[in-house]
């Protein structure tokens, strides 16, 4: 396992389109391993694998959850004693993912991503849709999503066809976001 380097905004690679995964093998295991390892140490919620390079159609997500039946833990960063709720982790793997039938209703969620660091904006998204994709072992699956996980889900598919969440603002709001970040890294 390794910790593999996020790309960022404006290398090119996030406007590539990934190709599909056809070798279920082990180099594609290994793949998945250091995505779920880096994002669990950016940390996110979502990764594609073009997020650390590799142009092919696989998205880890783990919403981690907060966990309701687990103690608090003290934590004492700040020099303030805060209880911090726990998470439960809740790996998902998604290789080559495909959207059926997204919803009319569209709802509206405040969206970050490690390829656009420090970077929120609000983006309206299909309340709800239906995934299918595959495992490591290539087998199909399909479910419908909604809440968060239908607008992390139709985040990452779309580092996939080379969109990052930006995108979808206007391009005055697009152009502030940008300037934003260029502050912050010279910061």
């Amino acid at each position: 396992m390794a910790i593999r380097e996020i790309i960022e905004v404006p290398n090119p690679l996030l406007k590539r389109v990934s190709d599909p995964v056809e070798k279920f093998d082990d180099e594609l295991k290994t793949l998945v391993d250091d995505m779920f390892e880096t994002m669990y140490d950016a940390p996110g919620i979502g990764l594609a694998a073009i997020q650390v390079g590799v142009p092919l159609r696989v998205l880890v997500i783990d919403l981690q959850p907060e966990d309701e039946d687990a103690e608090p833990v003290p934590c004492d960063h700040d020099g303030h004693h805060h209880h911090h709720q726990p998470t439960k982790k809740e790996p998902r793997l998604f290789i080559n993912p495909e959207i059926l039938d997204p919803s009319d209703e569209m709802k509206a969620y405040q969206e970050g991503c490690l390829s656009v660091p420090d970077i929120f904006a609000e983006v309206d998204r299909p309340a709800t849709c239906r995934v299918r994709w595959q495992d490591l072992e290539g087998k199909t699956h399909e479910e419908d999503m909604d809440g968060l996980m239908a607008v992390c889900i139709q985040h990452e598919m779309d580092h996939l066809n080379g969109i990052v969440f930006i995108d979808h603002l206007s391009r005055l709001k697009r152009n502030m976001a940008l300037k934003k970040l260029q502050k912050l890294r010279a910061a």
